[in-house]
């Protein structure tokens, strides 16, 4: 009797009347509970029915029947897959490849858990023995899955178009074929694989979505903004889409509609980093510092140590005024800085200025790791850092001056000056290497010490007519080579430039030179940041044609050079003496902003 319901049951089953076919397996197995057919066969109906878990409650049940059956193992795996029990699911699929190693689905699910598992060579490996067994279109494109996610591009790349060789518009491979182009920067190759796709699928969102993101690395802003438009069209509550569009906004310094696309994001998904993070980004582009401030604290709220949130929170107190709030957090993040950072060969210069700080620090008994950050003194002093006697003059100086240049001696008191030579001649913070010979010091690699800070509020204390409310926008130093070049021309993003040379003077081999060159005509209100601080030769071209003359500001301790940051400069001729006290090394502090818009 239960042999002919089964039959009936499985002809139903056959026949899709998947109702009738339940009923009648579930009468076998109250006849016979010890029925492996019936029960496995049940587990299958329940999974073709989308009920998970009673297909997984099932299929344990025909296991304990028949620990051995192939098929109820390969079912089990792939019910443990789709309920993100990846271990589980890997145990029962490789029992299924020990049993029958020629089970090319086995390899390939069993490659698919591994994956999921970031076991990305013994994924590829497993995905291999499928492809050997029977190649399809669906294994190749979780083999270039596997190789996408171990950063193994080209590698991916290979797979999915083998996959488009078997399956020309297999959705899958199009797609993943389409991210793998994004990742090697081949953005254009991209776009033309999502257009393809869009041909077919034009309501498929998630296509829109990465076209836009393709777009965007190739600078087509607008059409980037476009695709976005298309993908929250077809899907408003997508909120990639709306943090996306977001960012390109941002880069066409349309910061109001920035902000409104992150609203609409993060009202989809509060909990967005992305989303709080470019609503802080572009709130400070707006100067609405107290709202970008709340926005980078939620940041954090969520990630106490996101770095980039951590950066922008830092710059945002100082350009509120909260100079040594601002700088103490960024002095915090360097730690957190100087471990993303790679571990990449240091170009010759650095290294022989390396070399030349462990020296200097090893005859003071301090040994120290390359990959440390060892900082030492700049603590805020008890007396004033910046001499006040400058006041009226440089003020005086700056208001009768055109263009405005102001340049002081004397700038520092001589205790500020000889701390503030200490900590960068013993402090581990040159990080950044430059092509034409020079390091940099940044706030965020441990140059934000309480002294700096000191130095900054006084600055716009002492000349209040000259830095004026300002905030602090940037601050750095630079260490230079003994005779190997300084910063080429360019303008700064800021409102006014306080750049001041601690080197003793008797480094200096030409008392005339080692300083700075500053042209007496601004770069143009409509050039981006990327023209006035890259394009060398229109900025040649502009400043011949305007008829600019150069004005020269020799090298001398302790002496600054106050300007408007849109005047054109340069480093002059270096030529200082050899040996690691006789570096030049130059500090600048960048107040307010040239214009309202882009950072």
């Amino acid at each position: 009797m239960s042999s002919q319901l089964l039959q009936q049951a499985a002809s139903l089953h056959r026949s899709g009347k998947l109702a009738d076919a339940e009923r009648l397996y579930k009468q076998v197995l109250k006849a016979d509970r010890k029925s492996f057919p019936a029960q496995y066969m049940l587990a299958v109906l329940l999974y073709q029915q989308q009920r998970p878990s009673a297909a997984l409650r099932a299929v344990d049940l025909a296991l304990k029947l028949n620990p051995d059956s192939t098929e109820a193992l390969s079912l089990h795996g792939i019910l443990q897959l789709n309920a993100g029990q990846h271990k589980k699911a890997l145990f029962s699929l490789s029992k299924v490849v020990t049993l029958n190693p020629g089970d090319a689905e086995a390899w390939h699910n069993r490659g698919v858990i591994l994956t999921e598992l970031h076991r990305f060579e013994d994924a590829v490996q497993s995905i291999d023995k499928a492809l050997a067994i029977q190649p399809t279109a669906e294994a190749w494109t979780n083999r270039g899955a596997a190789l996408l996610k171990s950063n193994k591009l080209d590698e991916a790349l290979g797979s999915f178009d083998k996959a488009l060789a078997l399956k020309p518009d297999f959705f899958g491979a199009l797609y993943s074929r389409g991210n793998a182009l994004m990742d090697l920067r081949r953005y254009e190759e991209a776009v033309a694989v999502f257009d393809k796709m869009l041909a077919n699928a034009p309501d498929v969102f998630e296509i829109w979505n990465n076209r836009g993101i393709a777009l965007h690395g190739m600078k087509r802003f607008e059409e980037s903004v476009e695709s976005y438009d298309k993908a929250v069209g077809v899907k408003p509550d997508f909120a990639p889409a709306w943090t996306n569009r977001g960012k390109v906004l941002q880069d066409l310094n349309r910061y109001e509609d920035a902000v409104d696309s992150y609203d609409k994001a993060l009202a989809i998904s509060s909990g967005s980093l992305d989303g709080w993070y470019g609503r802080a980004v572009s709130l400070r582009s707006l100067q609405r510092l107290e709202d970008a401030l709340m926005s980078v604290d939620k940041v954090l709220s969520l990630q106490r140590d996101f770095l980039p949130a951590l950066l922008l929170r830092g710059w945002i107190l100082c350009e509120f005024n909260r100079i040594s709030d601002g700088l103490a957090v960024l002095n915090g993040a360097a730690v957190l800085v100087s471990k993303s950072r790679s571990n990449d060969e240091a170009p010759a210069h650095k290294q022989r200025h390396d070399a030349e700080q462990r020296e200097y620090l090893s005859a003071q008994n301090v040994q120290i790791d390359d990959n440390d950050i060892y900082l030492t003194g700049g603590e805020k002093l008890s007396g004033p850092a910046v001499n006040p006697a400058n006041a009226e003059s440089a003020t005086a100086q700056w208001e009768k001056s055109s263009p405005r240049v102001a340049v002081i001696d004397n700038l520092l008191t001589e205790d500020a000056l000889e701390k503030l030579r200490r900590f960068c001649w013993g402090s581990t913070i040159w990080k950044t290497s430059y092509d034409d010979g020079y390091l940099g010091a940044m706030a965020e690699h441990g140059f934000a010490s309480p002294l700096l800070a000191q130095i900054a509020e006084e600055l716009r204390d002492t000349f209040p007519a000259i830095v004026g409310d300002h905030g602090l926008r940037m601050l750095w130093a630079f260490k230079y080579d003994s005779a190997l070049s300084g910063i080429r021309i360019h303008a700064d993003q800021a409102a006014v430039n306080v750049n001041f040379w601690i080197t003793p003077n008797e480094a200096n081999q030409n008392a005339e030179g080692g300083g700075l060159v500053i042209w007496d005509v601004t770069a143009p209100k409509n050039w981006d940041p990327e023209k006035y601080n890259g394009d060398e030769a229109a900025m040649r071209g502009f400043l011949e044609s305007a008829g600019a003359k150069p004005i020269t500001v020799p090298h001398r301790a302790n002496r600054a050079v106050i300007f408007d940051s849109d005047l054109f400069h340069e480093t002059d001729d270096i030529d200082f003496k050899e040996g690691y006290l006789n570096r030049r090394i130059n500090i600048t502090m960048l107040y307010g902003r040239r214009t309202v818009s882009g950072l």
